[in-house]
């Protein structure tokens, strides 16, 4: 049929669409990177555990090689200049979407435990609230679609303490996700409030953002890379109890959004459509032919990728990571939550395996081979590759969430970046899988975590005026004319090859 449908449109003189009609053409943000640095003040939230972490170096000394602690007023302001970030994403590119993140410790900067209906709406900050109405209300002024993130890393300093943990985490009161039954429930919460909140201009929703990238820098390699509150190594019984929670979160929260958004605002027939959004990464053995490289590499794609996203799809649950699901029959409680996966993908890693381990306690995870690693790898074709996975593996419907490069040393590095990825996007469609949007990482020049903004991905880059004054990059003018011409042109590959 589809090939019936292409001659079709050949004799009526049509080229079949690069992209599908209603494509999402974006770029993405996250609440705690972007809002600080407001020109006429302080819009700081104080209340989240990475400001206190970013913001702790008398506290963190063992931590002072890998975090910046730079001002969170350098930050781009956008709390305070959305607006004209809408009007130069909508005018500029033409983008019909943006992501962003409601940040939980704005809604509730003081602790929700025990509170419900009237209780919990007395607790939220009414001004915040009507902060992201106003955001939410000028997205749909200018005709661009909100995919809103209700968890991107952050969590209220009430309910994650991570400097004390990261001192002590045997005898620190507020644990983050290590407290399982409370943090479940009151993230739950959280998610059916702003739900019922802003489900009348909210219709895609994603739960969390990249649930692996807490437990990972968290308590396993903090590293310059990145290192999240607690930043705490080789703790695997606590980072698999970490990873257990995330995935129970999940579907405890796709249901209270399921719950609570009963507004179709956009017309499209559904009240909601909620995912959650996953850092992916093709992995490769160093020698394809050498033994240890192959199942080195086989077993970290399984860890990085599978264990996770099969617990959150499918409601297969591996607890111990030792490449066996606890049971043979999904478990109700999990599986059938997940309306589209959101893919973040920046590389692919080779792996190398050895005789002896790297990291000898890398031993206490079930399944994990001695390995060394290459990342970093500018490697285009692992976002086709991840996608037509998650088609064959998954059958769900996919959203590119991110993907972007830092523009620092040299801005075409960026609009080279956007060109190939959204090609290899195109042939991932073509070639049967669903996904049906991109979003570039990032809109603006952003707080990069624990690297501050020492790293440029923005489509524009941010001054370090008093006013925060954006100017394009390259990219814009280049984004500008795939979303016109719904395809990447012969010319823009020619320029940036994407083999």
């Amino acid at each position: 049929m589809r090939a019936l449908a292409i001659v079709a449109l050949l004799l009526l003189g049509c080229e079949p669409k690069a992209f599908p009609e209603k494509f999402y053409f974006g770029a993405a943000t996250a609440g705690f990177q972007v809002d600080p640095g407001c020109p006429s003040g302080a819009c700081t939230d104080t209340r989240s555990d990475w400001y206190q972490w970013v913001t702790s170096a008398n506290d963190l000394q063992d931590l002072k090689d890998l975090i910046t602690f730079e001002p969170l007023e350098n930050a781009p302001g956008f709390w305070e200049l959305y607006e004209q970030d809408f009007d130069r994403a909508k005018k500029d590119m033409g983008l019909n979407s943006i992501r962003v993140s409601i940040e939980w410790s704005r809604i509730f900067p003081n602790a929700t435990d025990g509170l419900e209906g009237a209780a919990l709406t007395a607790a939220a900050d009414g001004a915040n609230v009507a902060a992201y109405h106003a955001q939410f209300a000028a997205m749909k002024a200018r005709g661009i679609t909100p995919l809103v993130t209700i968890h991107h890393y952050t969590l209220p300093v009430w309910i994650h303490d991570g400097v004390a943990c990261h001192k002590d985490l045997a005898s620190c009161t507020n644990r983050g996700w290590l407290d399982h039954e409370r943090i479940v429930r009151e993230i739950a919460k959280y998610s059916g409030f702003v739900a019922n909140e802003f489900g009348g201009e909210v219709d895609l929703w994603a739960t969390q953002n990249e649930p692996f990238a807490v437990v990972l820098p968290g308590f396993l390699l903090p590293s310059k890379d990145r290192v999240n509150p607690p930043g705490l190594s080789y703790r695997f019984a606590e980072a698999k109890a970490v990873m257990n929670t995330m995935i129970e979160a999940h579907a405890r929260m796709y249901d209270a959004v399921k719950a609570n958004d009963l507004v179709d605002a956009d017309k499209d027939g559904k009240a909601s459509m909620v995912g959650l959004v996953y850092s992916v990464a093709p992995t490769r053995p160093k020698d394809p032919e050498n033994r240890l490289d192959v199942g080195a590499a086989d077993h970290l794609f399984y860890l990085y990728n599978t264990a996770f996203l099969d617990g959150v799809t499918r409601g297969v649950v591996d607890a111990d990571l030792n490449g066996k699901p606890d049971s043979a029959e999904p478990d109700p409680q999990l599986s059938g939550r997940m309306d589209y996966l959101g893919l973040n993908y920046y590389t692919r890693i080779t792996v190398q395996g050895t005789d002896t381990a790297t990291f000898p306690a890398l031993s206490a995870i079930s399944n994990f081979d001695p390995f060394t690693l290459e990342l970093w790898e500018d490697y285009p074709k692992g976002i086709y590759d991840i996608q037509l996975f998650v088609k064959d593996r998954y059958a769900i419907p996919m959203i590119i969430t991110e993907t972007g490069t830092d523009g620092a040393p040299g801005e075409e590095r960026i609009e080279s970046w956007l060109v190939r990825h959204l090609e290899w996007t195109k042939r991932a469609i073509k070639d049967g899988a669903d996904t049906r949007g991109f979003f570039y990482w990032s809109l603006t020049d952003n707080y990069e975590w624990n690297h501050g903004m020492n790293m440029k991905f923005g489509l524009y880059a941010v001054g370090t005026d008093a006013a925060k004054t954006r100017t394009a990059r390259s990219a814009v003018a280049t984004y500008a004319d795939i979303i016109k011409k719904n395809d990447v042109s012969a010319e823009l590959l020619k320029k940036f090859p994407a083999e």
